[in-house]
């Protein structure tokens, strides 16, 4: 042996050769068909003796000793003479059982069946098996047991769904998984349902809304499908990634392209903003701390699929403006905390001016502090007898717009009104107040009603206020006499006078039956209500309707300037540019915040090049004019 000499072995590897040979040669088959027969009863539920199957195997791996080196082992006599047989033999069994037992038996019980034989044929390999042929051995059943009947099972799939068994679909997916590709047609599958599911959830809900469609209902519908599918996923998919995207897919075309976003395709994002709005402003049904953060989170989860982010945007800082202004928030940390969920989301642009937003506020209330200290060292704090606060808001920070209307303000408040425009002008040097009056509002003390020992107090808006001080000085004012003191339009007026009529504030003077020119309105002195403190103050819905249409031509207005910025930007980066690259990477840069329809970038590029930051070099290709 030390010479090299083949065929010579020490004296182990002699007697294992020599049985080889002399023996196992002849024998083997025998051997195999009585193992086989063996195991084959075991599958058919009978009890055998494992330790004699388990000595078997181990025989086959002993002779798998290299002869060129005694200290090395192989096991190929193991695999030819053991493994390949005995998988022989595995498929034909399970080929003949699983066809039998699905032809006499349900999907649902063949993947039972399917999963039991599994687990059996991994509980044998531990028993008595060698480990090496696990991954053969669970190969060869899977194929039997799985691919050969997976269009089987694909089909049951749809209708698994339906019916919203989940144990039946887990086990599905468990043995889908097993095989190349055995998913793919599942997720499709599963995302078409689901889209499905949500376009039907909307289509009840908007038969039976109509067009006042409360936005609560609206966002919970998406949300119950959504949260329906999403513990699908996580239980019976087990967070599969790809279903999750398709998942994901799903509910993007069905919260973007239902049956209430016909009518505008940024109906989404403006509902789910007036349902933020519902949950963050003061009300009777205000949520506790705990279940308001909860709603909140479950609203991002529908922000996450809105396509129109910048329309959400636009409605939901109009909404806040409104709350901080008239001090309606239901919770200063719910507030923080969905802007900071918002700036999560999509970055800090995103929520800059409503975090400006706060910040004017708090710099308002020292303000105000610093106006009464000037007041007191001016020794006029108790002249006028009128309480007063102002805010001061930064210009470009709100999405406040200047009143439409002429207005005069009433005696009474001008001398604090002058008072306060001094102080700040001392305070800060070359800025200009815009003052906001359709934003304004008071209180009135009604000293005048017959019917209460405490005076009522009116809250009203600023041109309320005006309109209803003119009856210190008549019990019966003519519609003309209004209009020329107040000097507000037709739009403002007209509103806000059949708020007290409707209030009986005030009652019309025959022969006048409505609000017009010609009408003349007395004070009621029998006014009674149930409240000491009577709100006037109430938003028309026209008024609604019409700051819902300005909203939604301001979002268009600002598309097209972050159009052409986006434009001008990749311009500028790439200097020269095909016509069709730089509508691609237009898309690319906004998608983000809104997906820009091709035509409107075209029409952004068109009045760059009127406007000459961009020059047509050629058919085809676009240069930037530095």
């Amino acid at each position: 042996m030390d010479e090299g000499k083949k065929n010579i072995y020490d004296v182990y590897t002699l007697h294992l050769v020599r049985w080889r040979c002399d023996l196992f040669d002849h024998v083997q088959k025998h051997v195999m068909d009585g193992v086989l027969k063996l195991v084959e009863k075991q599958r058919n539920g009978e009890t055998i003796e494992t330790t004699m199957v388990k000595s078997i195997v181990d025989s086959f791996v002993s002779l798998g000793l290299d002869e060129s080196d005694s200290s090395k082992s192989t096991l190929d006599v193991y695999r030819k003479f053991f493994e390949k047989p005995f998988l022989e033999a595995t498929t034909s069994y399970y080929q003949m059982e699983s066809k039998q037992f699905v032809a006499e038996n349900s999907v649902v019980e063949y993947m039972k069946k399917a999963e039991t034989r599994l687990t059996e044929e991994e509980g044998r390999v531990q028993m008595y098996l060698h480990p090496d042929i696990f991954g053969p051995l669970m190969k060869t059943c899977q194929k039997v047991l799985i691919q050969e009947h997976a269009s089987l099972l694909r089909e049951e799939f749809q209708v698994l769904l339906d019916n919203d068994r989940q144990s039946d679909l887990q086990r599905m997916y468990n043995l889908l998984s097993r095989i190349p590709d055995g998913l793919d047609p599942l997720r499709t599958k599963f995302e078409a349902h689901v889209r499905r599911a949500g376009l039907s959830a909307v289509d009840k809900i908007a038969d039976e809304g109509g067009d006042n469609l409360e936005p609560k209902i609206y966002v919970d519908a998406l949300l119950e499908v959504h949260a329906q599918y999403q513990n699908l996923v996580n239980v019976a998919f087990k967070g599969e990634a790809e279903f999750v995207r398709s998942l994901d897919n799903a509910c993007r075309e069905f919260v973007n392209r239902n049956k209430v976003c016909k009518s505008a395709s940024t109906k989404s994002p403006e509902l789910l903003a007036k349902y933020a709005d519902s949950l963050l402003r003061k009300s009777a049904k205000s949520a506790e701390e705990a279940d308001l953060e909860n709603k909140l989170t479950a609203i991002m989860t529908v922000f996450k699929y809105v396509e129109d982010k910048d329309v959400f945007q636009k409605f939901y800082s109009k909404m806040l403006a409104k709350r901080l202004v008239n001090f309606t928030s239901a919770s200063d940390d719910a507030e923080t905390s969905m802007i900071g969920k918002l700036k999560e989301a999509c970055g800090f642009e995103y929520t800059n001016k409503l975090q400006r937003m706060f910040q004017d506020m708090q710099i308002s209330k020292d303000l105000n502090d610093s106006y009464k200290d000037w007041l007191d060292k001016k020794g006029e704090s108790g002249m006028g007898g009128v309480d007063f606060t102002c805010q001061v808001l930064g210009t470009s920070f709100w999405p406040l717009n200047p009143p439409t209307t002429p207005f005069n303000i009433p005696e009474v408040i001008v001398q604090t009104y002058t008072r306060f425009v001094e102080f700040y002008n001392e305070k800060h040097n070359g800025r200009k107040l815009t003052w906001l009056w359709h934003l304004c509002k008071g209180e009135l003390k009604a000293g005048y009603c017959k019917n209460t020992k405490t005076p009522y107090t009116f809250q009203v808006s600023t041109y309320q206020m005006a309109m209803l001080l003119l009856f210190n000085d008549a019990t019966t004012v003519s519609h003309e006499e209004i209009e020329k003191s107040t000097g507000l339009s037709k739009e403002y007026l007209e509103p806000a006078l059949q708020v007290f009529l409707k209030a009986k504030v005030l009652t019309l003077v025959s022969p006048a039956k409505k609000v017009e020119p010609g009408a003349s309105y007395a004070l009621n002195f029998e006014f009674k209500s149930k409240k000491i403190r009577v709100n006037l103050n109430m938003a028309v819905r026209a008024e609604q309707k019409q700051e819902v249409e300005e909203t939604h031509k301001t979002i268009e207005e600002d598309r097209k300037l972050l159009m052409q910025s986006a434009i001008v930007r990749i311009m500028k980066a790439r200097k020269v540019l095909k016509h069709v690259v730089l509508v691609q990477e237009t898309i690319a840069q906004i998608k983000s915040r809104f997906t820009p329809k091709i035509p409107d970038i075209k029409k952004c590029i068109d009045i760059l090049l009127e406007k000459e930051y961009l020059e047509r070099l050629d058919g085809e290709r676009l240069g930037y004019l530095a």
